[in-house]
C-alpha cells in the first residue's frame, strides 16, 4: 500500500563501537576539506564560463552543491560493504552517519556549509527575488531531509529498500 510519509523499519542493534567504512570517511576532517575545495571549484567553474555573471555563477554554485549534498547524503541508500548483517541496506548516508546520533559536528558541519554557500549566492545576487527563491529552495530541501524528524522517513515511497515494503 502507497502512502504519503512511510517509516524505514528500524535496523538491529547497531554496536555503537563498530565503525561502518561507508560513512566512517565523512568525520574525518579532510572530508571537511574537500568540502570547501568542492565549493569553490564549482565557483571556479563557473566564474569562467564567457556569459556567466558574478551573481549567475554563485547560484550555480549554490545550486550543484545542494545537489551534490542531496545525492550523496540523503539519495542513494545502503553501502557497498557486507557490514552487520544488512543493517545498513536500507539507510541513506545521513542515517548511516555517526550511528544515527543526531548533532553530532560532523553533521552541524555539513548543515551549516550549504547556509553560508546559500547567504554567499543571496550576497552576490544582490538579493534578487528570483534568485532568492531558486536559492531558498535548494538550501530548504537540502535542509529539510538533515532534520531529525525526517531520519527514517520516506515520501511517496522513494528510497525504499526491499525489506521495508512488509
Amino acid at each position: 500500500m502507497s502512502t504519503l510519509v512511510q517509516r524505514v523499519a528500524s535496523a538491529a542493534n547497531l554496536n555503537e563501537h563498530s565503525v561502518n567504512p561507508n560513512s566512517h570517511w565523512v568525520n574525518l576532517k579532510g572530508s571537511w576539506t574537500t568540502n570547501i575545495v568542492l565549493i569553490i571549484s564549482f565557483r571556479l567553474i563557473f566564474s569562467v564560463i564567457p556569459w556567466s555573471t558574478p551573481e549567475l555563477s554563485w547560484t550555480l554554485t549554490n545550486l550543484s552543491y545542494c545537489l551534490f549534498q542531496y545525492i550523496m547524503f540523503h539519495g542513494i541508500i545502503g553501502t557497498p560493504f557486507e557490514v552487520n548483517q544488512g543493517a545498513y541496506d536500507n539507510l541513506t548516508l545521513w542515517e548511516q552517519m555517526d550511528n544515527g546520533e543526531q548533532y553530532t559536528p560532523t553533521k552541524k558541519f555539513l548543515t551549516v556549509v550549504p547556509i553560508v554557500v546559500f547567504l554567499l549566492s543571496t550576497h552576490y545576487s544582490n538579493y534578487d527575488v528570483p534568485t532568492f527563491v531558486i536559492n531558498f529552495t535548494a538550501v530548504l530541501i537540502v535542509l529539510i531531509a538533515k532534520l531529525p524528524a525526517f531520519h527514517r522517513v520516506r515520501f511517496f515511497g522513494i528510497n525504499m529498500g526491499q525489506n521495508d515494503y512488509n
